[in-house]
């Protein structure tokens, strides 16, 4: 059994617990803290260090799921997270701070490696976008079984703004939507990302899939689409995996 650390940091909580690799579950009892308001970079760290301490996990490789576009390690957005993170090499910073190798991935990209893995996407080919349906919204894209990494669909423009304002499940906490109201905003985003992309199968993830009986009715797509099967403990299991495979690719 390969047990790995992997640690979800998103807008709002930041949530960490042992992956068991080969059959995606948690070994250990998941934990979650606030993410920090302004979520700068020190104040972020201080939180990581607590996750690793809970889980006595100190100077081992670990994954993190990380809501921003990522290349070569480096943090290129900032949507729901401070902009002090712009520009850094998360990888050397987490480094400096854990003394530990972290492997990171973007947050929805993490959620669809655990989906497709063990989840609703198991086994399906042609297109396949997982979309995060949290704070923002955030898209995790599968063609033929690769993934295509840090889309960013949640930010597809839309009225005033982008479609997360609309159809995000921040955007129905904090317009007080009903679930109706929030469907049927849901629906117009689902339909655009169809339109955009044709899909042959779309997952909606998040803490919010495992309410879809609430507003499933209210979404007509023309394509199949179904509430993720990890709820949110796909970014935990996604990156735990992301950061098996970058050790073993470096051993």
């Amino acid at each position: 059994m390969k047990e790995v650390l992997g640690i979800d940091i998103g807008g709002t909580g930041t949530k960490g617990a042992i992956v068991d690799i080969e059959r995606g579950i948690f070994v250990t009892e998941k934990i979650k803290y606030a993410t920090p308001k302004p979520s700068t970079p020190n104040r972020v760290i201080e939180v990581v260090q607590q996750l690793i301490k809970d889980f006595n996990w100190q100077g081992k490789d670990f994954g993190c799921g990380f809501p921003a576009i990522i290349k070569d390690n480096t943090c290129y957005s900032a949507a729901n997270i401070d902009d002090g993170w712009l520009g850094v090499n998360l990888q050397e910073f987490f480094k400096n701070h854990t003394g530990s190798h972290v492997t990171f991935t973007n947050d929805a990209d993490a959620a669809a490696v655990a989906e497709m893995t063990y989840g609703r996407g198991k086994g399906r080919m042609g297109t396949v976008i997982l979309l995060t349906l949290g704070t923002g919204i955030g898209s995790g894209i599968f063609i033929n079984g690769s993934l295509f990494p840090n889309t960013e669909f949640g930010h597809l423009l839309y009225k005033k703004s982008v479609f997360e304002h609309y159809a995000s499940n921040g955007a129905r906490k904090k317009k007080e939507l009903s679930w109706k109201q929030w469907g049927k905003e849901l629906n117009t985003y689902l339909n655009h990302v169809h339109f955009l992309i044709s899909p042959d199968l779309i997952i909606l993830g998040g803490g919010v899939s495992k309410h879809f009986d609430k507003y499933g009715d209210y979404l007509e797509v023309p394509t199949e689409l179904v509430a993720a099967a990890m709820g949110n403990d796909a970014g935990i299991i996604g990156a735990a995996m992301m950061s098996l495979k970058d050790t073993l690719q470096r051993s």
